[in-house]
């Protein structure tokens, strides 16, 4: 057992204890509310003849708030009590999915929405709940502060909670399981069950800025789109067919013949009016330096490469013709789903890797819109430029303007004592003298320079 393992344990060990800080808090203010109501008075003083009822009534409060809290206390046992044969007898478990919303048409937020049956939430108490994912990564506790009715009964179906996730990076997680806990109304006691859930969810990219050009489709697959510039479909003397009435001598392939006896003729190349699609590519192959793969700058890199990934889909998806994002890695994804939730499904599961270079993932003839990052390789991309006319749209993502920052006011913020607020105020308060910086800016220079001198349409994000 190494090391993460083992504060794994110790932590999902810690979940079952009962005690909380304010189990210490209120015996301590219990404690010494007691001495100061019943210390006896000094017989040699003279009482006010208000203290006797001052302390009279401080007995009734302080009397009347251990029982409140002693019957929120034992009703937080008795609930916690019922739900465990509860599930034990019918197998009631937290039941969780996840939504997402688009504010204002910029952020896409996901929220938790958890469900509870049949349980009673303790007197003045409270139910709450805790999701772990990924590597043992612990949310944040959430409460189950609604009620759900039957419909036409004033009975409780269900206690529900709404909780916003706030995800460090734009994936797919994991879940693996987690937690519910029954608590008192001052948090004296947290009862803690565990729940076996699992499944998947995903924070999807979001628009950055519109990113528009003109573009237009390469391939056809049916003609119910007219354009403009005609387009060559399958021929080009490449392909044969068997020899009909009314077929050109010409065109008879006598090689074939001589081996094979059969006649063959060439299918003439033809050209037509008609595309249907706009094949959209966006490479995620890194070729970079082994030293650089451990580094954090990589994971903010990504999650800023697949929101320009997805500001350009979003822009080209406006447009008349059809949109089909052909993915460099492979995903199983429902048939049933829309286009536009399978592609923001599969950028978001994309990572950086080195199986399929952009030489064998981009095809020049079928694909019109391109997407590269600071990470492409320099060669690769000269040789697809040479196969590639000016109907091809590249947008090159300078994946290091994520972490461009202000220096001096981050450095005036790291003087004051003021911690980075987040891991990418953080990585940038460090990445002036990182290592790769400069490595990285070299790279995106050269390949700057490469997409000056070809002739494709391209534009940098």
């Amino acid at each position: 057992m190494n090391r993460k393992q083992l504060k794994w344990r110790i932590q999902y060990a810690w979940q079952y204890f009962p005690f909380t800080l304010n189990t210490i808090l209120c015996v301590l203010a219990g404690w010494i509310a007691y001495r100061l109501l019943y210390q006896p008075v000094p017989k040699d003083d003279v009482p006010s003849p208000f203290i006797p009822f001052i302390l009279l009534m401080g007995k009734l409060a302080f009397w009347f708030a251990i029982a409140l809290i002693v019957l929120s206390v034992l009703s937080t046992f008795a609930s916690y009590a019922f739900y465990l044969w509860l599930r034990h007898s019918r197998g009631i478990q937290l039941n969780v999915e996840f939504a997402t919303e688009t504010k204002k048409g910029k952020e896409n937020r996901v929220y938790l929405i958890a469900h509870l049956q049949h349980v009673f939430r303790p007197v003045l108490g409270f139910i709450k709940g805790r999701l772990f994912y990924d590597d043992n990564i612990m949310t944040d506790r959430f409460g189950l502060l609604s009620d759900k009715w039957v419909p036409g009964r004033l009975r409780r179906a269900a206690i529900s909670g709404r909780s916003r996730m706030y995800l460090p990076d734009v994936k797919e997680y994991d879940l693996k399981g987690g937690f519910i806990y029954f608590q008192d109304m001052l948090h004296i006691f947290s009862l803690a069950a565990a729940q076996p859930i699992s499944g998947h969810f995903y924070q999807p990219p979001i628009v950055n800025s519109d990113q528009n050009a003109e573009v237009s489709p390469k391939k056809t697959e049916n003609m119910d789109v007219r354009i403009e510039q005609l387009r060559r479909v399958e021929g080009e003397y490449l392909n044969y067919k068997d020899f009909e009435s009314g077929d050109d001598v010409r065109r008879i392939v006598w090689k074939v013949y001589a081996k094979n006896r059969e006649l063959v003729v060439r299918t003439p190349e033809l050209f037509e009016p008609y595309a249907s699609h706009l094949y959209f590519h966006a490479s995620f192959f890194a070729a970079m330096k082994s030293q650089w793969a451990n580094e954090g700058y990589l994971k903010e890199m990504l999650n800023y490469y697949k929101n320009c990934v997805w500001t350009v889909y979003d822009t080209l998806a406006k447009k008349e013709w059809e949109l089909r994002y052909i993915p460099d890695q492979s995903f199983n994804m429902p048939d049933q789903m829309p286009e536009d939730e399978k592609a923001a499904r599969i950028i978001s599961n994309s990572n950086w890797h080195t199986d399929k270079s952009l030489l064998t993932y981009f095809n020049p003839k079928t694909g019109a819109v391109l997407c590269i990052s600071s990470f492409t390789d320099p060669s690769e991309l000269s040789e697809i430029l040479d196969r590639c006319n000016s109907s091809t749209v590249i947008y090159f993502v300078k994946t290091s303007g994520i972490l461009r920052s202000y220096v001096a006011l981050g450095w005036i913020g790291r003087l004051l004592f003021l911690p980075p607020p987040d891991r990418l105020s953080r990585l940038r308060s460090r990445w002036v003298f990182s290592p790769i910086r400069l490595q990285v800016h070299k790279r995106e220079h050269e390949l700057e320079k490469i997409l000056s001198n070809s002739t494709v349409t391209w534009a940098v994000i």
